[in-house]
């Protein structure tokens, strides 16, 4: 998807262009015809092969959220936006407020 060009050269529509030939790739690896996403996800199927093929520029992220996890692939979501890592500066001051030991009272 991005090994064309550099990334920032390439429109949005390039984008759900991409996405949706992969969905597709990801589709088929699940055994799972358009009918059968398109019942379990609650997207028309015409939705689903408009998306696969190119047509469809303005898939709801609902919507793919919801083909993601009918074809058992929505742990990928995560991919799109990892979390944050912590700042270097924070964490040293973490460590630095933890203590070095601790002790019981007698």
């Amino acid at each position: 998807m991005l090994e064309d060009y550099d990334i920032y050269e390439k429109s949005n529509p390039d984008f759900v262009i991409a996405l949706g030939k992969r969905f597709r790739d990801y589709r088929l690896k699940s055994r799972m015809t358009q009918k059968e996403v398109s019942e379990q996800a609650g997207v028309s199927v015409f939705t689903i092969r408009a998306f696969e093929t190119g047509r469809a520029m303005n898939i709801t992220m609902s919507n793919f959220i919801a083909l993601l996890r009918a074809i058992g692939y929505l742990e990928e979501i995560e991919k799109l936006l990892p979390p944050l890592p912590i700042d270097p500066q924070l964490l040293l001051k973490l460590q630095k407020k933890s203590p070095k030991r601790v002790r019981h009272g007698k």
